[in-house]
């Protein structure tokens, strides 16, 4: 069942919804500049460089497996994952836990905390800005239509409940912006821009890279990997379809 019909004021076009994307924008691009002039430069960790590097040589390895003669690809495994020399292997005393090596490291704390601020604040701010003046406004309508468990997420802030679902809040408005223009920062800023508040709010719970963890889970993934050559089978097929092409 389709809720009421509602005529928008070309008003609220003109004064919420065009004023609230641009602010938006606008924010995110400031804060990205903000971003860049807090961010402290930190001379990379050899040791998490050779990790990196060790594990992305492993991922060759699981993904082209099939590609080599099996003695090669034995070989390969017990140079990565030998109990006593493999450089997968970490042993159980060396490994360190991301969130200790975080508090041993002053510098990565101080980082963190400027880039969740450079987040919060602008945010904090701009909601506090959007619900003192905008609450209230049916700004937009979507030109298709949904069920009814959008209602929450796209009514946000008015109780119409006769409404059709695909209008849009003032509020809704403002975190479809808030996290629905990565595709157009990444345009305006580039790939690696300091806006993806998504994925912002998603890293805030974690502490970055463990190597050690990283480094386990990938000599499991080769340790249980089963070879299987696609060389023979591969000239198997390619005599069935010469025959075929022949005959």
């Amino acid at each position: 069942m389709s809720g009421e019909d509602l005529v928008l004021d070309t008003a609220i076009r003109d004064w919420v919804l065009i004023p609230l994307s641009v602010v938006m924008v606008l924010i995110g691009v400031l804060r990205y500049f903000v971003s860049k002039l807090m961010r402290s430069y930190q001379a990379p960790d050899q040791k998490v460089v050779r990790d990196g590097q060790v594990i992305l040589r492993a991922g060759h390895l699981r993904a082209g497996a099939n590609f080599i003669p099996p003695k090669t690809f034995y070989s390969r495994r017990t140079y990565f994952t030998n109990e006593e020399n493999g450089i997968l292997h970490v042993p159980k005393g060396q490994a360190q836990n991301a969130q200790a090596q975080m508090f041993s490291d002053p510098n990565m704390a101080v980082d963190m905390m400027k880039k969740n601020l450079s987040m919060i604040i602008p945010q904090t701010l701009t909601f506090a800005w959007v619900n003192f003046f905008f609450s209230g406004f049916v700004a937009a309508k979507i030109p298709f239509p949904l069920t009814q468990r959008f209602r929450s997420m796209l009514q946000n802030g008015i109780d119409l409940s006769t409404v059709d679902v695909s209008y849009v809040s003032s509020r809704s408005w403002y975190f479809l912006n808030l996290f629905g223009l990565r595709g157009l920062f990444s345009l305006i800023l580039g790939e690696e821009n300091a806006t993806d508040d998504a994925q912002r709010m998603m890293q805030m719970s974690g502490f970055g890279f463990d190597p050690a963890k990283n480094l386990s889970a990938e000599k499991d993934s080769i340790d249980i990997l089963q070879h299987d050559w696609a060389l023979p089978k591969f000239e198997k097929r390619a005599e069935a379809v010469l025959r075929r092409i022949v005959s």
